[in-house]
């Protein structure tokens, strides 16, 4: 299985249609074998679902995403683990445990936002996470 994750310094890239990086882990028997940083090469939000998909990758976790990115990553068969922040390889090593908290629900779109620290509520997502 491959596991991808928005990625930025070690991080947890927030915003799925602007990351430059992805980290992609190779995983068998519950463990991590691999791992490689993926350029983007400028491509963005549906495009980015095509990247991950010539990757191979099963499992994207990442912070906030637009519902056209969502819709291209279900057409693609990759499942979206959204609303994630922090250490992109400790998030990995939660999922493998089965203790990764996400948000089933994320449905942010920043495209009209230009601050850094907004709830969801603000825009109609509802829910009173932060995507920042």
């Amino acid at each position: 299985m491959k596991i991808a994750v928005t990625y930025e310094n070690g991080q947890i890239f927030q915003h799925f249609g602007h990351t430059e990086q992805f980290k992609v882990y190779e995983v068998e028997d519950g463990r991590v074998v691999s791992a490689q940083v993926v350029d983007t090469n400028g491509s963005g939000h549906g495009a980015l679902a095509d990247v991950l998909r010539v990757l191979g990758a099963e499992v994207l976790i990442c912070g906030g995403i637009g519902g056209g990115a969502q819709m291209a990553l279900a057409q693609a068969g990759i499942r979206l683990l959204g609303g994630v922040s922090g250490d992109a390889d400790a998030a990995v090593d939660a999922l493998l445990r089965g203790e990764l908290t996400y948000n089933p629900n994320v449905r942010c779109d920043h495209h009209d936002h230009h601050g850094a620290d907004h709830t969801c509520g603000d825009h109609g997502c509802g829910g009173e996470h932060h995507c920042h």
